[in-house]
């Protein structure tokens, strides 16, 4: 008999099948019970999986944004430099300019008294007038004088444009092609739609400013299911165009008739408006408005304001851009052209007519 075996009496047998009964059910509970933890260990791994990738996506991106950050920095500091660089050859043209301007007023005093001595001596006006009419021919006809005067002169547009190209690199504004958007040619409130050549040019692609589009819809149709990100990116490239404007006027020494406070993406466009009473009328009145004229600054963004204030900045935006426009020689393309204004002034300043322009 095996020693192994073991050797149930009868009246035990209940109690032993009793006995494995319940240790195969405690089995099967315990069997249960694992899959049932194993099922729940897979989950966590795969959620603990999913998180390391999302941290990892993060944390590239946080390095992109920092690099992009860096090269920004990079670029701003780089554009002080040439600024105040500029600056200062714009100070020493000027210094040089004036110099010239009191040398010839001292020369053509001496010369006017000298005159005066010949015709005092002569006693005749006839030979005062060839005298003056001599030395004027040679003032004009020499090297020095008017040359040099225009030499200074093309040495300052030259120094301009130079600062010009330096704006145009930091904010290109560029086409996109193959958008269906209605982007800056977008009609203000109470304006007829485009015509024919600005319907093709829609077609034919939009306009950019370091890449930010101008979209003029949400500042005419503002709703509830106005899409926020492409306002956030019409407001940034205002932002871009207010600083473009400023930059330019600054170094054409051209004061703006709307001049522009600068905040970034909330920049403000003030708006001197005579405040008087409407019921008066006369010289005295206008007198009256030039001495109570009132600043009035509208919004270049839509964040809380008021989307009539911010069209109206923006038509003041553009009226500037027009005045620099007159300013080197070129007519505006219109009141909704910002970004294809903006695009004609860099073309002409940075052409080589503009050096040679009066």
């Amino acid at each position: 008999m095996d020693p192994q075996l073991k050797v149930i009496q009868w009246q035990d047998f209940e109690q032993e099948l009793a006995r494995l009964s319940s240790l195969s059910s405690a089995l099967q509970q315990a069997q249960s019970k694992k899959l049932a933890l194993q099922r729940h260990l897979q989950t966590l791994i795969q959620v603990q999986s999913e998180s390391l990738s999302r941290r990892n996506q993060l944390d590239e991106i946080s390095e992109r944004l920092e690099d992009r950050k860096l090269v920004m920095g990079n670029m701003l500091m780089q554009a002080k430099v040439v600024e105040e660089h500029a600056k200062t050859k714009e100070d020493h043209l000027a210094t040089e300019i004036k110099s010239l301007l009191v040398s010839g007023t001292s020369l053509s005093v001496a010369r006017k008294r000298l005159q005066f001595l010949l015709v005092s001596e002569c006693g005749s006006a006839a030979i005062y007038s060839a005298i003056l009419l001599q030395e004027s021919g040679r003032l004009l006809g020499g090297e020095q004088g008017l040359a040099q005067l225009n030499g200074l002169r093309k040495m300052l547009r030259v120094r301009q444009q130079h600062m010009v190209s330096q704006v145009a690199y930091l904010y290109p504004v560029k086409t996109m092609v193959g958008a269906t958007q209605e982007l800056e040619l977008d009609s203000f409130p109470g304006t007829p739609g485009g015509t024919l050549d600005e319907n093709k040019s829609k077609n034919q692609g939009i306009l950019t400013i370091s890449g930010a589009q101008l979209n003029m819809l949400p500042f005419t149709q503002l709703t509830f299911f106005t899409d926020k990100k492409q306002v956030q990116r019409s407001t940034t490239a205002l932002g871009y165009v207010a600083h473009v404007i400023s930059l330019i006027a600054t170094y054409l020494h051209v004061p703006l008739r709307y001049p522009l406070r600068m905040g970034g993406s909330h920049s403000y466009i003030k708006d001197y408006a005579p405040s008087i009473d409407p019921t008066s009328s006369g010289p005295s009145s206008s007198a009256l408005a030039s001495a109570n004229t009132k600043c009035l600054e509208f919004p270049l963004f839509l964040d809380g304001q008021d989307a009539t204030r911010a069209a109206y900045a923006i038509f003041l935006l553009n009226k500037d851009i027009e005045q620099l426009l007159n300013y080197v020689g070129i007519k505006s393309l219109g009141p909704r052209h910002v970004l294809a204004n903006l695009k004609e002034l860099f073309k002409t300043i940075l052409s080589p007519n503009f050096i040679e322009s009066e």
